[in-house]
């Protein structure tokens, strides 16, 4: 019992290095529309950050976002809470990719992030494990 109390602890505080290193790196994607009229947009989440991070996506036309996280322990998800522009997402995320359809319907920066927190330590969008969704004309 001892063990994996401090197999949890060493895992935890090396989450929140990792975390540091990461933090206030921006990755930008521009997605572009495919053939079929689909904006395709691949997000990983990983440990307290999203990557890409920032990603711009034109209104109204349909998308695609492929969500999965890396493995590990540690359980993420994703949030986009604006339905004033048709995006409104609530989704576990797992090592399997999973499939979220959506149509944006209203220009605007949108916060992505994960709301996941274990007891008393920080939120993981605290930690960094956030973005922003940009919907352009």
């Amino acid at each position: 019992m001892r063990t994996i109390k401090y197999l949890i602890i060493f895992l935890i505080f090396t989450g929140i290095a990792y975390a540091e290193d990461t933090a206030g790196k921006q990755k930008v994607f521009t997605a572009t529309v495919d053939k079929d009229g689909v904006q395709r947009v691949e997000l990983v989440g990983g440990e307290y950050y999203f990557d890409p991070n920032y990603i711009i996506i034109k209104k109204d036309i349909p998308v695609e976002f492929i969500v999965r996280k890396i493995s590990g322990i540690i359980p993420h998800n994703i949030v986009v809470e604006s339905p004033e522009a048709g995006i409104n997402i609530r989704e576990a995320m797992s090592t399997d990719p999973k499939v979220i359809r959506f149509t944006p319907t209203k220009a605007g920066k949108y916060p992505v992030f994960c709301d996941r927190k274990l007891l008393f330590f920080p939120s993981h969008r605290k930690k960094g494990m956030e973005g922003i969704i940009e919907v352009v004309e």
